[in-house]
């Protein structure tokens, strides 16, 4: 298995598609399961079954493997987008792995004979090398997803059309939204994520709280769900498309970019251009970074941003045995901004650091297409551009080296002498460098026809640099512009809409303004029109939540008619309250409690039945004859009187009671 590490104490399915399509109704798929876990030698558990594509993801749910790998990821996926699905599916440590490469990925049986893996034809032979390939660490793995997570707190149910209570209950709503996002904030606080917030607030509380996290879905100590007023939702944020990641990266030639200083940044990108990483510290020594590097890959190009190449580079360029690159001149910010305009990095020397790296291999990039053609497929590419790098010499030099160890048969000796049976050392020497000059001579016959071409495009490209420079930075004046804009612009929108959700609230309140009106007004001159009907306020329930709605909505002044629609339950403090407003009568439907019925006597506030006053409800009017009400106020006073004479006397016995005991 070369010297990649085994993936120790995991389960690898090997997929390969047995029979149908995936486009079509029924595939079915050769499995074949490596298990290396509770085995005390090097021995692998194998099974290997056909399964249907349903059987295949049961399977995947119930053992959670490690890997599954396959020679080609479009044998468990239709498109692009139902293999999106399918990684969004996936266990969240489960890695779907394409163990023949990147986007132009190789044969199977070139890959595994490549790396002294058992290969046939057969599918169930090819589940069985994917998989062993995979264990091996061999391959790139299908991803689809940052290692962001979206978390979304918003409301659960919706706050309905309006009602007598609707004010009460979307305040209930968004008070629970935004209790629910305290206590995720304070979970992703408590595991050390880090994490940006973006809160909508509404009336009474917040409608919605997205938290993006950096963490995947496992990493974050809150869960999807859906309760009552609220719920949750976990979503990780996708990538623009599909991208491969190797397994193993430590076997990756890599170019490196180093800015030193008092801030030491390194950048490390592969040989295709993509970056790996980038770091900066300024506590690392130097050995710490070197480590660093070596845990990313075998540094092949050393660049630095300045020329000449600092001593610190120049260091690090020797610590690895690699090749050198500088620039003609130190390069300027403006073209260093615009080379790593794509590119994430959290200070200027990581900028910098990035720009020495990229624009190595912008400059190596035509070389390393030249090479790429001339080496065969079951040769190393990476190995032989590091050796073409560092030793200067041509591809078929290197090739022959890397198969015979450097040893030279002569038959590219064009001597006519004849070849002589036995040779001394010197001489043995000498037709080796006869030979590897006549391939440098080559080489430098390539190397003057390529600087020829470029020679004949410089002089238009100084013309153009000027003008192209100044194009850029306007554009990047631009850009900062728009973006200064685009911010300006989400802030409106943000005041626009909080705006808005105060106007419908003022618009709420106008309309209860204009009821109120309207009962004091012109709806009750409507209805009055002999001048014998006396408006009444309504309370649906004698409580204080219900006199507060009623106060709201049309107010309640002394000298009112107010109608109790529930009168029982009322205590002490209600009642009070309700006196205080001093109401001409109080009707009431169902029997007061005694406490309240006490308060409201003693306060002298009329109560009556509801069967002795007919109280008419027109829109949103009610209304009763002022005859009826004067009479029950009336037979109210009657009734009092009665009660306040049957007190007296009361009163009277217990005093003669207590005066007689008294004598005793």
């Amino acid at each position: 298995m070369n010297d990649r590490t085994s993936a120790l104490d995991s389960v690898v399915f090997g997929v390969d598609i047995q029979s149908g399509d995936v486009r079509g109704d029924s595939p079915s798929y050769a499995l074949v399961v490596l298990d290396t876990r509770d085995t005390e030698s090097d021995e692998v558990r194998i099974e290997r079954d056909v399964v249907s594509f349903r059987k295949l993801r049961r399977l995947i749910e119930r053992d959670e493997p490690t890997v599954v790998a396959t020679d080609n990821m479009y044998e468990l996926a239709a498109d692009k987008d139902d293999l999106v699905r399918f990684l969004r599916w996936l266990p969240h440590e489960t890695r779907l792995v394409q163990v023949t490469g990147a986007e132009r990925p190789e044969p199977l049986s070139r890959v595994a004979s490549r790396h002294g893996v058992p290969y046939g034809k057969d599918p169930m032979k090819e589940a069985e090398a994917a998989a062993r390939l995979a264990l091996a660490n061999i391959g790139y793995e299908v991803v689809a997803f940052e290692n962001t997570t979206t978390v979304k707190v918003s409301r659960g149910r919706s706050t309905g059309k309006g009602g007598w209570s609707q004010d009460r209950y979307t305040r209930r709503i968004h008070g629970s939204v935004k209790q629910q996002s305290r206590e995720v904030e304070s979970a992703l606080k408590e595991a050390n994520l880090e994490y940006e917030r973006d809160i909508t607030e509404k009336y009474g509380g917040y409608s919605q709280a997205l938290f993006t996290v950096e963490g995947r879905p496992q990493d974050i100590p809150v869960s999807a769900r859906r309760s009552g007023d609220t719920r949750i939702e976990i979503e990780r944020e996708r990538r623009d498309g599909v991208e491969f990641e190797p397994l193993v990266k430590r076997r990756d030639r890599v170019i490196v970019g180093i800015d030193p200083g008092t801030t030491t940044a390194v950048a490390v990108i592969g040989f295709d251009g993509r970056v790996l990483d980038v770091h900066s510290t300024r506590t690392a020594d130097t050995a710490a970074i070197i480590e660093w590097l070596i845990e990313r890959g075998r540094p092949s190009l050393v660049a630095a941003d300045v020329n000449p190449m600092p001593e610190t580079v120049e260091k690090f360029r020797r610590s690895f045995d690699a090749a050198g690159w500088i620039p003609p001149s130190d390069i300027p910010v403006d073209e260093k901004l615009h080379r790593t305009r794509d590119v994430n990095y959290e200070n200027d020397h990581e900028r910098d650091a990035l720009a020495a790296a990229l624009f190595a291999f912008d400059d190596h990039a035509d070389q390393f297409e030249r090479i790429s053609r001339k080496v065969p497929a079951d040769v190393d590419r990476e190995e032989v551009i590091a050796r073409v790098l560092t030793s200067e010499e041509s591809v078929e030099a290197v090739l022959r080296e890397m198969n015979d160890d450097g040893a030279d048969t002569g038959d590219d000796d064009t001597d006519d002498t004849p070849e002589q049976p036995e040779l001394t050392p010197e001489e043995r020497q000498i037709r080796n460098l006869k030979s590897r000059v006549e391939r440098l001579e080559s080489h430098v016959d390539d190397l003057n026809e390529t600087l020829d071409e470029k020679n004949e495009t410089i002089e238009e490209y100084k013309k153009e640099l000027s003008d192209a420079r100044r194009e850029e930075r306007r554009e990047a004046r631009e850009r900062r512009e728009v973006n200064r804009l685009e911010r300006e612009n989400g802030r409106l929108e943000r005041k626009a809409e909080s705006l808005e959700d105060e106007k419908d609230e003022l618009a709420e309140k106008l309309d209860r303004l204009k009821s109120l009106w309207k009962l004091d007004h012109s709806n009750f001159a409507d209805v009055n029109t002999e001048g014998n009907l006396a408006p009444v306020k309504i309370v649906e329930q004698f409580t204080n939540g219900a006199l507060d709605h009623t106060v709201e909505a049309y107010g309640i002044a002394a000298g009112d008619v107010v109608y109790l629609r529930d009168a029982s339950g009322a205590g002490r403090t209600t009642a009070e309250r309700l006196a205080a407003f001093d109401p001409r009568l109080v009707v009431r439907s169902g029997n007061l409690s005694e406490v309240a019925d006490e308060v409201l006597f003693e306060a002298e506030i009329p109560v009556a039945p509801a069967a002795d006053v007919t109280i008419q409800e027109i829109d949103e009017l009610a209304v009763a004859s002022k005859a009826e009400i004067d009479a029950a106020i009336d037979d109210w006073e009657t009734r009092a009187e009665a009660r306040r004479k049957k007190n007296r006397e009361s009163m009277v016995d217990q005093i003669i009671s207590e005066h007689r005991a008294e004598k005793r």
